[in-house]
């Protein structure tokens, strides 16, 4: 078990854990292209709703109600901010033409290629700082 939340080994198998779901998002469950259905969609943000309260579960009884306040503050800001973007996809993906069926592999690679550029700036930013 890692000493603290801070740890490497603590960001080393959260990571491992994010790359493990996406991916059997993408390399299983969605292999084949195919228009994504309402229930489809509520089926999988339920189970990640699901997945992210058991996470900050396990955060409070691991280390405690402040660094599982601080959890799901942060992801509760970050779920609304996200209702925003769904507004801009559905332009960006009306503007281009993206088709039904390839809409989630779109997005999946677009929200893929974000993190990498996340990790990347703020790699930068330690660089810069330290």
């Amino acid at each position: 078990m890692p000493e603290s939340i801070g740890s490497p080994l603590f960001w080393s198998l959260f990571l491992v854990g994010v790359a493990a779901i996406l991916a059997l998002d993408l390399g299983v469950l969605n292999r084949k292209a195919h228009a994504v259905r309402p229930r489809e969609a509520a089926i999988w943000t339920l189970f990640c709703v699901a997945l992210a309260l058991a996470f900050g579960g396990w955060i409070a009884w691991r280390f405690g109600r402040v660094p599982a306040l601080e959890f799901f503050t942060g992801y509760l800001i970050e779920k609304s901010l996200s209702v925003d973007n769904i507004f801009v996809f559905a332009l960006l993906f009306s503007y281009f033409a993206v088709p039904l069926k390839y809409q989630h592999k779109v997005l999946f690679w677009g929200i893929l290629g974000a993190l990498v550029m996340r990790a990347v700036m703020i790699g930068a930013g330690v660089v810069l700082i330290t």
